[in-house]
């Protein structure tokens, strides 16, 4: 029986700062521990939760048995330890959909040895590091520490984030942000709530790079908290792996003493409204697809209707392997990442979030895509 509480992990940072990478990484190489993972983004399917499916979560032990599940915890409705808030307001869906996911965790204590939360690239970590004072959740967790992945190269050049155009975009289609703040106030409030922060993409850094980097980075945090510069090299250290799952910060204890820019907008009176419905979300689901048909239907897509973003995978016939599809404005990105698994339906499965789309326009495009013989119920 587990007798003290489960350690939490919360990773906040912008899109494309190593968020992901970072918790592949654990997920691959902290082993003897079972940990379950919650992953907060917009969108009906959260397609990032279903990269990190697709790192090695085996949970056999030596001499065990792993029917009935895909990775360690096995906590979530998948059975698989990794479980999805459709809704990447985590601001103002802290009660509605975090608590009820903390619960079903919290059912499972014994089974759990660590939690792992990736909050969407533009969520403030303050919020739900709040909610672990919650009752129900103070008894039985704790957060660990809040780790800040901020993107060197980004940083340093004053742009904050790898690709501005698809934080942008992002921000378009996050409800949470109801006063349009900078992406410097955004980088501000994640590093304010810091226990650590990682520097990534360091490889790519000059010397004096590097110091304007640090120099930002310890102008916004407590001297208690650290900065660990980083590359791709920390995938292969279990060591420095390891050393990131129990600082024992117990965060949620002083979280309430954090100002940041969020707070101080509504302290001055603004109206906090999230507008719900000021955006769309769709889901569009089919077979097999032609992958050309599918690269130049969704280009034209982009153009015609006002979609902030696209993401999902494809099943191209003939490929073993399956197709991931994201796309930010007019850009469209695809490129194979796992193997088709023997019991696994082939279908192509696309999210777009946007305004006022038009989805009976969106899915009439799409099925002249379709390679007959292979439809799914939609």
């Amino acid at each position: 029986m587990q007798l003290n509480k489960i350690p939490a992990t919360v990773v906040t940072g912008f899109l494309g700062s190593g968020k992901t990478t970072l918790l592949a990484s654990l997920l691959r190489g902290v082993t003897g521990k079972r940990i379950a993972v919650i992953v907060n983004e917009f969108g009906e399917q959260d397609i990032d939760s279903d990269l990190l499916r697709s790192c090695a979560l085996g949970c056999r032990e030596e001499g065990g048995s792993e029917e009935g599940c895909e990775g360690p915890g096995a906590v979530s409705q998948g059975e698989d330890g990794i479980y999805e808030l459709a809704n990447g307001c985590i601001c103002c869906t802290v009660e509605e959909e975090f608590l009820p996911v903390m619960k079903k965790l919290v059912a499972r204590r014994d089974d759990i040895d660590h939690i792992l939360i990736e909050t969407s690239g533009l969520a403030l970590p303050k919020p739900l590091v709040q909610a672990f004072n919650w009752p129900e959740v103070r008894q039985h967790c704790t957060v660990d520490a809040i780790i800040t992945v901020v993107d060197g190269p980004a940083v340093a050049s004053g742009r904050y984030a790898d690709d501005v155009e698809r934080v942008e975009a992002q921000r378009r289609a996050d409800e949470s942000l109801d006063h349009d703040p900078s992406l410097r106030e955004l980088l501000d409030d994640q590093l304010s709530a810091a226990d650590l922060v990682l520097v990534s993409k360091t490889d790519l850094l000059e010397p004096g790079d590097r110091q304007a980097v640090e120099s930002l980075v310890r102008g916004r945090v407590t001297g208690s908290v650290k900065t660990l510069f980083i590359d791709q090299t920390l995938a292969a250290d279990s060591t420095q792996l390891e050393a990131l799952m129990g600082i024992g910060a117990a965060s949620e204890e002083h979280i309430d003493h954090i100002d940041n820019h969020h707070d101080r907008h509504h302290a001055e009176g603004a109206h906090h409204d999230h507008a719900h419905d000021h955006f769309d979300s769709c889901v569009i689901r089919l077979g097999e697809v032609d992958g050309q048909a599918l690269a130049t239907v969704l280009r034209q897509l982009l153009k015609e209707q006002e979609i902030y973003r696209a993401k999902g995978f494809a099943a191209i016939p003939g490929k073993p392997m399956r197709q991931v599809i994201q796309a930010v404005g007019e850009r469209l990105d695809s490129y194979f990442d796992r193997l088709w698994r023997a019991d696994e339906p082939r279908h192509t499965q696309l999210v777009f979030i946007g305004r006022s789309l038009d989805e009976a326009a969106l899915r009439e495009a799409l099925s002249s895509t379709r390679v007959a013989e292979t439809d799914v119920d939609v």
